[in-house]
């Protein structure tokens, strides 16, 4: 195992939870719609974890359907990726996994997702933002840090930006979601997200953290920064 690369760990707090159990929507797995598919072997142990998936089942969601996902569209997507809803009301959805929240926050303008540690720590918190950019005429997705003066790390995940005409993608996000590779965890990226970002011409750069200290060995990468690897799964 490389110098740096993170491991998997199991050291993660539960938090009591928030309220009665709201009868969660459980997303129909033979769904032909690919941004409602359940991957079978995804984790998620932090905010990262979560984020990144929901960004490209979001981005794939906007790609096919020609508009901006509804937050009954984004619970539906949630469900997918593992997560059980706790509480409906008023417009807002809160959802759980083991060791991750999300709260889901539609508004006429835009959709919030805040992603938080389930021990509380809001060092890794994290806000998905999906919206219309009116400048750039192109619908938005976009990972940021939740509170920027207690996170801790860095974030180097580009945004996706798609043009809201012709529904190009005229961003090369590199997104996926991960996997233990024995005992490292892995950002898994599809052969046609790879070679975007080759095309791209920043293969040195992690996606995950924007540290150039990416480490190749054939198909899997490490970045010494942030300690997760990119594994390209070629079909």
């Amino acid at each position: 195992m490389i110098s740096g690369v993170r491991t998997i760990k199991a050291t993660h707090e539960i938090f009591t939870p928030l309220c009665n159990l709201h009868t969660p929507f459980i997303a129909n797995p033979k769904s032909p719609s690919c941004y409602f598919s359940v991957v079978r072997a995804m984790i998620i142990y932090e905010p990262i974890m979560l984020a990144m998936p929901l960004a490209e089942k979001i981005k794939d969601q906007i790609l096919q359907e020609k508009k901006l996902p509804d937050g009954e569209t984004i619970r539906k997507i949630l469900a997918s990726l593992g997560l059980e809803e706790m509480c409906l009301g008023k417009g807002l959805a809160l959802f759980r996994s083991k060791y991750v929240f999300a709260l889901v926050i539609p508004s006429a303008r835009y959709i919030t997702v805040d992603i938080i540690s389930s021990s509380g720590d809001l060092s890794d918190a994290l806000e998905l933002m999906v919206y219309h950019d009116r400048t750039l005429n192109a619908y938005v997705v976009e990972i940021v840090p939740a509170n920027e003066l207690e996170f801790e790390g860095n974030i180097g995940i580009e945004p996706v930006i798609i043009d809201a005409e012709s529904f190009e993608l005229k961003s090369t996000p590199v997104l996926g979601h991960f996997e233990k590779d024995k005992d490292d965890i892995v950002l898994v990226i599809s052969g046609k997200t790879y070679d975007a970002w080759k095309e791209s011409g920043k293969l040195e750069v992690c996606p995950i953290c924007g540290a150039e200290e990416l480490v190749w060995q054939k198909d899997i990468a490490y970045c010494n920064s942030c300690g997760f690897g990119i594994k390209v799964v070629k079909k």
